[in-house]
């Protein structure tokens, strides 16, 4: 059986390739290889640049443009070529450093250099930078820019909402109005604190040797200032050193960076589930898209099924982000492999809330707003009014007010009527008892409508 869509055993690369294929470059086995190849060749060049290593020349302009050609031309052909390598070797680092200096060979401006390909390296030397780069460009490239999508439907249907009122909710029960602009700000609120985390978070890495200490390098070269030529190479990949390491880098940049995707991929789900809700009381209907089938035996259906997809995606992004996190930081000693397969998973993490994050995006899109229904749910429910009437009572001093109210209240339906004459027999000042009586569950919805323009 050929690879495909069809064929794959994972979703993220069959029935939802189309959504995760942003993705393939960063995470796929190739993506792996060439950011490998990228280290490799980043600290050939940076050894070449140090005078204090005579023995491998400073590179001319073509040889080094010939370095960069290797990294950032890395097709399939050359994917296929490691693995025929690899094949051999039986180990993927070794087959990159082969494949680097076989592009070498003919080379009469690189003949000094080749033997100091993966000079002094460890294996994780290249893995920790290799997916440090990988992380890092996936997160700028292709999962914030997936976060802003979903935020600025968010935010433009906030101010579109800003003065529609809404019953809330608390406890299922019914409380005191909103507008569903202000509960959409709330979550654009949460998301975009969430946002800056994940951008905020420092990718690290470190080129040390097998145990952190530059051991080989210092016999060799006990005259190169070692972290200075490493920190010089980290940070060309656009990463920060880890100054102080086993063998590996300890990953606790990624479990920061997987909690910080946790906690947006969770502000995300709980949104897709109020959403949800908000559809099945009727206060969003959604638009029918032609050709679009909601039940196999139901015609007239027409499913929430994006948030429901959100919320499904989103539940397993968190269980392997939860995993990768508290799994990752955990290494004995100085170095065991426990990490290696696991952080192949990483690209699927990703896959899973780019999944979700595309969905959430779609639901929006279709959400109409039913002003009539909820004015309709506001309208049934005066008894909300309770908490202003109360609060007014306590000001001007009225004995038990909370205690009245309870009686007149709870478990109980309020006219408007009721509620008005119970008003009218309060020992308050004629101006504050008007206002009072002006209030509707529609009107009473605070400074919503500010708060959610102030986004």
């Amino acid at each position: 059986m050929s690879l495909s869509p069809l064929s794959a055993i994972s979703p993220v690369d069959g029935r939802y390739a189309r959504h995760t294929r942003d993705l393939a470059p960063y995470f796929s086995e190739q993506g792996l290889m060439q950011a490998r190849v990228r280290v490799e060749i980043a600290w050939l060049k940076a050894l070449a640049a140090e005078p204090a290593i005579p023995e491998v020349p400073a590179l001319t302009d073509t040889a080094g443009a010939f370095l960069d050609e290797i990294a950032f031309s890395f097709d399939e052909v050359a994917g296929a070529r490691v693995k025929e390598i690899e094949a051999t070797t039986n180990h993927d680092v070794k087959a990159i450093e082969y494949y680097i200096k076989e592009q070498m060979a003919d080379r009469d401006d690189l003949q000094s250099q080749i033997e100091f390909v993966h000079f002094a390296c460890t294996s994780e030397d290249i893995n920790n930078l290799a997916y440090g780069v990988m992380v890092r460009e996936a997160r700028d490239m292709v999962m914030l820019p997936a976060l802003d999508a979903v935020l600025a439907p968010l935010r433009e249907l906030s101010g579109r909402f800003a003065e529609q009122p809404m019953l809330a909710r608390t406890h299922g029960q019914p409380a005191s109005p909103t507008t569903m602009g202000k509960e959409l700000a709330n979550v654009v609120a949460r998301l975009e604190r969430q946002r800056a985390e994940i951008a905020g978070v420092a990718c690290l890495g470190k080129i040390n040797g097998a145990v952190g200490n530059f051991n080989a390098h210092s016999v060799a070269y006990p005259e190169v200032d070692w972290p200075s030529l490493s920190r010089r190479m980290i940070e060309s990949l656009g990463l920060e050193p880890n100054t102080h390491t086993t063998q590996i880098e300890p990953h606790d940049f990624l479990a920061e960076l997987f909690h910080a995707f946790m906690r947006a991929n969770t502000i995300l789900l709980d949104a897709s589930r109020d959403i949800w809700g908000y559809i099945s009381l009727g206060y969003f209907k959604q638009k029918v898209v032609a050709g679009e089938v909601g039940s196999s035996t139901m015609p007239h259906k027409v499913n929430p099924i994006d948030f429901e997809n959100a919320e499904g995606n989103l539940g397993l992004a968190n269980a392997l982000f939860d995993h990768l996190a508290s799994k990752l930081p955990v290494s004995r000693f100085q170095r065991d492999l426990t990490d290696s397969t696991v952080l192949r998973n990483i690209g699927l993490a990703f896959a899973w809330s780019l999944i979700a994050y595309k969905a959430f995006g779609r639901g929006l899109g279709k959400l109409e707003i039913e002003p009539g229904r909820l004015a309709e749910d506001l309208d049934q429910n005066w008894e909300v009014l309770g908490e202003a009437v109360q609060t007014v009572m306590r000001r001007y001093g009225i004995e038990s007010p909370y205690e009245k109210l309870k009686e007149l209240t709870r478990g109980q339906r309020i006219t408007p009527q009721g509620l008005a004459a119970f008003i009218d027999g309060l020992d308050i000042p004629e101006e504050a008892r008007a206002r009072l009586r002006e209030l509707t569950p529609g009107s009473y919805t605070g400074i919503a409508d500010r708060l959610a323009r102030e986004l």
